[in-house]
């Protein structure tokens, strides 16, 4: 009894014309005279696989298994276009590498790629001196040379796509560059190494891409951090930061976040949003607009509110548009977001302790030191501390025109706000003396809303009047009418209409000489 590679060999040698062989066929060839009967050895030993091409790996069999000559005859199993290599230097047919086999073909060839990539370019990919352009041309001319001497060929898409992830996390920030280059996106939100959102048209929605692990992320946020000077360790698990565009950055690492490191980028447009464009997205009206050209141009201090999300540096930005380009502008930060286009313009921004835990600068510093400075105007990013006291001190004393960003639910409650952050400072101040702080110092609250359905409106322009007994008396100018409902597609169709009553900052207004129409408060205009 002879094994059935042998008998297939025999058949084989028996009639070369054919291009196949069958069992009956082997068996016959076998029992022609003259036929060597082969020998084996009958204890049970390895699998042994023929190594001829016209038999396949499904014909491996046991030596020890006897093959019966009624068994039918065996066809060779269809050829597959990915192959590998046989022990006689030819190659056989196996099955088809799975999606997730070649994605960790990808995935490997990346990190080989990009570990050339540093050992060839080194310090050059990180040196603070070198172009960007030209670090840029460097990097993609070095990924192709090394790219074209891969061993395994990759097709035009694949090459696209592993040139394009390597100088994305070289050059940028890894799997979330595209989605910061998407203009349609307006804030990034990473959950952990494997969780990625982000927001479009107001909504949030989960995307495929992931980095690699936490490792990859935490260098991510390394690199995002300390370009600006910051640093995100154990001993300073939170950060907030900035992209060189001015998008605001949040960062938290183990083990503050409890499922990976969280990072949070919240975009600018490279191209600022102007009033124009905030009349086109029906966050204000026409008739709004000029009244709020108005107010920035009379030197009135006006506090932009509003929810998280809400738009309110980009109202402050659109606000901080309107001051003459003949006045001096400081402002004050904790990450450099506004872009304003006047000339002269000085920014300061805060500084966190270093790992000594000294060094610290505060809003609350740079605001006093600012008022130092000769402003014609001081803005300040966002009252959040203690610093709310110097705001008002500096609207007190003269700094007539200042704007800030503050977080509430409402007019009556940016006012309680800022009482509560006075006490933060902590002066042993009666509460009337704040009330009346307050109530001289503020002119204008400009109050900013998200709806459910993404948009962002301001929904009231409301005027500090004066105290009556212990309270601040509060007056809508404009407010937001929400009696036109929802359309179809659930959009807010409600706009700004005025209340009729004429704000008592017109005189104070006039001595800036700015004049506005009283028409404009009439009941029944847009």
């Amino acid at each position: 009894m002879s094994s059935l590679g042998d008998r297939l060999n025999a058949a084989r040698r028996a009639n070369p014309s054919t291009g196949d062989a069958t069992v009956e066929d082997a068996d016959a060839a076998v029992d022609e005279p003259g036929s060597a009967e082969p020998t084996y050895d009958p204890a049970p030993q390895a699998t042994v696989v023929d190594d001829d091409p016209l038999t396949s790996p499904s014909f491996a069999v046991h030596r020890s298994a006897p093959v019966q000559h009624s068994q039918p005859t065996l066809s060779q199993p269809a050829a597959s276009p990915v192959t590998t290599a046989r022990t006689d230097g030819g190659s056989f047919p196996e099955p088809r590498r799975s999606l997730s086999t070649q994605q960790d073909r990808l995935e490997e060839l990346k990190q080989t790629v990009h570990a050339e990539l540093l050992k060839q370019l080194g310090p050059k990919l990180y040196g603070s001196d070198m172009d960007a352009n030209e670090l840029d041309r460097q990097v993609r001319s070095v990924l192709s040379d090394v790219l074209s001497r891969q061993d395994k060929p990759l097709s035009n898409s694949d090459r696209v796509a592993v040139t394009q992830d390597i100088s994305d996390d070289i050059l940028g920030y890894g799997p979330i560059e595209p989605y910061l280059r998407d203009s349609d996106v307006s804030e990034v939100m990473v959950n952990g190494p494997d969780s990625i959102w982000v927001e479009k048209k107001g909504r949030l929605t989960p995307v495929s891409a992931q980095f690699t692990d936490e490792k990859h992320l935490r260098r991510t946020i390394d690199k995002i951090v300390s370009r600006i000077g910051r640093r995100v360790d154990e001993s300073s698990p939170m950060v907030d930061a900035r992209l060189p565009d001015g998008s605001r950055v949040n960062a938290v690492i183990p083990p503050l976040a409890v499922d990976g490191s969280a990072l949070t980028i919240r975009k600018f447009s490279t191209d600022p949003l102007t009033v124009d464009d905030l009349i086109k997205f029906g966050s204000l009206s026409p008739q709004t607009a000029g009244f709020l050209e108005a107010c920035v141009r009379g030197r009135l201090n006006v506090i932009v509110s509003g929810g998280t999300g809400s738009g309110k540096t980009t109202t402050l930005n659109v606000l901080s548009s309107f001051i003459p380009t003949d006045e001096r502008i400081v402002t004050v930060e904790d990450a450099a977001e506004l872009q304003l286009k006047q000339e002269h313009v000085v920014r300061l921004e805060s500084r966190p302790s270093n790992i000594e835990g000294k060094g610290e600068v505060t809003i609350r510093d740079l605001v006093k030191n600012c008022l130092r400075m000769r402003p014609d105007r001081v803005i300040v990013g966002e009252v959040r501390d203690a610093s709310a006291l110097d705001m008002l001190q500096a609207m007190n004393t003269g700094h007539d025109g200042s704007l800030c960003t503050l977080h509430s639910n409402g007019p009556r409650d940016t006012l309680s706000r800022m009482e509560t952050m006075v006490l933060m400072a902590g002066m042993d101040l009666p509460m009337r003396a704040i009330r009346e702080q307050v109530a001289s110092a503020v002119d204008l609250i400009v109050h900013q809303t998200r709806f459910k359905d993404g948009s962002r409106r301001i929904t009231h322009l409301t005027e500090v009047e004066r105290m009556e007994g212990d309270v601040i008396t509060l007056q809508d100018v404009f407010v937001y009418d929400h009696g036109a409902g929802f359309n179809a597609d659930g959009k807010a169709m409600g706009t700004l209409r005025a209340t009729g009553l004429r704000p008592k900052f017109l005189e104070k207004m006039e001595h800036a000489n700015v004049r506005i129409d009283p028409l404009i408060f009439a009941t029944g205009r847009l």
